[in-house]
């Protein structure tokens, strides 16, 4: 009983931090955000970050992946598996897009700041967008029965999103990004019908 008290702290002191990392990284940036900010805004000590994670980079990756998982999970959830996904495909995406803009600033931290870290930040992205990218072959490859979109292409629409998303931030309309669901849905479209 008292290891899994234990694993229950630790994971509520994380959920803390990560969440300390996210204001702080809206409110002054990356780059001016210390493990002091956010150990204050957490209301944990030093060692409790350490004990979570490594370096101040290592709990922004961790940031980055958390939102992503949850947005991705959200997009799961949208799918209704027993409707062909071309009708469905644009309520999904606005569901997708609208669970990612719900926090603009936040937004603003993964899809921007992540870049600055570099190879790990790098790395980090990659996998995020072939979680996203996976999960697109898997419901256009078993709606249809038979192969129609490859890793390849499925990660290029990912990258194309990602761009209409970056853009969006850079024009000051991250809380509205469900407006681009049109323009993903017909991307998804054009790509999926050109690999017939």
């Amino acid at each position: 009983m008292e290891q899994k008290t234990i694993s229950l702290v630790a994971r509520a002191h994380r959920r803390r931090l990560l969440e300390a990392m996210a204001s702080s990284v809206a409110l002054k940036g990356y780059a001016a955000t210390t493990i002091s900010d956010i150990v204050r805004e957490a209301g944990v000590s030093r060692r409790t970050f350490y004990e979570q994670f490594a370096t101040r980079s290592d709990c922004l990756i961790a940031l980055y992946e958390a939102a992503s998982e949850r947005a991705l999970t959200v997009l799961r959830s949208a799918l209704d598996r027993q409707r062909p996904w071309q009708p469905q495909l644009e309520q999904v995406l606005e569901a997708y897009l609208d669970s990612l803009a719900t926090n603009p600033a936040l937004l603003r931290t993964l899809y921007v700041e992540i870049w600055g870290l570099g190879v790990p930040g790098l790395a980090a992205r990659r996998r995020v967008n072939q979680d996203i990218a996976d999960f697109m072959m898997t419901v256009i490859n078993e709606a249809d029965a038979v192969p129609s979109l490859n890793i390849d292409m499925a990660l290029a629409v990912v990258g194309g999103v990602n761009e209409l998303i970056l853009l969006a931030i850079e024009q000051g309309r991250a809380a509205n990004l469900a407006q681009i669901a049109a323009t993903c849905a017909a991307l998804v479209r054009a790509v999926s019908a050109s690999t017939r």
